[in-house]
């Protein structure tokens, strides 16, 4: 057991070893490019979190809806709230990236707000 143990630690540490020599080596890491890798890498944010909570809001209502025929089924047993949550919560992560997409929409990037200016205040006073 500890032979099989020292050497998965061996090739844990050589496969780090590796990785960090072959990044190192392949740009350099001043703040302008760790920056951009950023900025590149969040880009695919929201499409993730698309995905993900249009899966996990289709589990949850399926959960509920076997939720609710628990309680048809067995209503002492299974209380009818359980499964209006798990609907309601399945509902609401299913309609997250429409409300998203509306509200960026509605807000988008700040450039249609404007400031008004106040050149002069008269009080009927001329």
């Amino acid at each position: 057991m500890t032979k099989l143990k020292q050497k998965m630690m061996a090739g844990g540490a050589a496969v780090f070893i590796g990785m960090t020599a072959g990044v190192e080596s392949a740009s350099a890491n001043n703040f302008g490019n760790i920056v951009t890798n950023i900025e590149s890498s969040i880009s695919t944010v929201p499409g993730l979190i698309t995905g993900v909570s249009y899966m996990m809001g289709i589990v949850l209502g399926v959960l509920g809806v076997l939720k609710i025929k628990d309680h048809v089924e067995n209503p002492g047993q299974t209380p009818l709230q359980q499964g209006a949550i798990r609907l309601a919560a399945g509902g609401g992560l299913f309609a997250l990236p429409i409300v998203y997409e509306a509200m960026f929409t509605t807000i988008g990037s700040g450039a249609g707000v404007s400031v008004p200016t106040v050149g002069a205040i008269t009080m009927g006073v001329e």
